[in-house]
């Protein structure tokens, strides 16, 4: 029981690792270019809100992901090898996101940059809905005082982000920017959804 404890704990410590070192790399691209004299401008400023937006809605996201993430391992207390091949999944996109931010800081209104975005959240939401769905039919993963409330609310958050994700990448065919707003939804989205789908 320790043996599994022990994986269990530097599993979700490596994975606080990395969702923190992902959620720094946003900062690397707030680069701001000045005129020749050096100086900075509001103009310049201006110029910039791409990259400022492209870096708040990816902090948001990797935000809501290791939330979602924490409150799932709260009630895990079993490990296999299954269950960590579906982590390093969702760490994989998870890592790929501050490059997916780099492309719509720079290209906004292309959609070959927001479908980029889009498909990278959205292959990070349907590896979180697999790993929740895995631990709750896997017999004996989840704590004991787990409630059905608990279990139902986190289906309902994995659903909420995977509607989000799927109308945000199918938007981006048409319009970059309305996927773009769509993602910047999802907070909203989880909250009506609580206090609607009520268990």
């Amino acid at each position: 029981m320790k043996e599994t404890k022990l994986e269990l704990d530097r599993l979700v410590f490596f994975s606080d690792a990395v969702v923190a070192i992902a959620i720094t790399l946003l900062a690397l691209d707030l680069k701001i270019e000045t005129a020749i004299d050096g100086h900075l401008t509001f103009t310049d400023l201006g110029k910039a809100w791409p990259k400022f937006n492209g870096f708040f809605l990816s902090f948001v996201i990797i935000s809501l992901f290791w939330r979602i993430h924490h409150n799932f391992f709260s009630h895990i207390k079993d490990i296999d090898s299954k269950l960590m091949k579906l982590n390093i999944r969702w760490l994989l996109f998870i890592v790929l996101l501050p490059f997916s931010t780099s492309l719509i800081s720079s290209h906004l209104y292309d959609k070959p940059a927001i479908l980029f975005y889009c498909l990278n959240v959205l292959f990070i939401t349907f590896v979180q809905n697999r790993i929740w769905s895995y631990v709750t039919i896997k017999p004996g993963f989840l704590k004991e005082n787990t409630s059905r409330s608990a279990i139902y609310e986190n289906r309902l958050y994995c659903n909420v982000a995977m509607i989000n994700a799927l109308i945000a990448t199918a938007i981006s065919f048409i319009n970059p920017l309305a996927a773009f707003v769509i993602l910047f939804a999802r907070p909203p989205m989880l909250f009506f959804a609580k206090k609607i789908f009520k268990p």
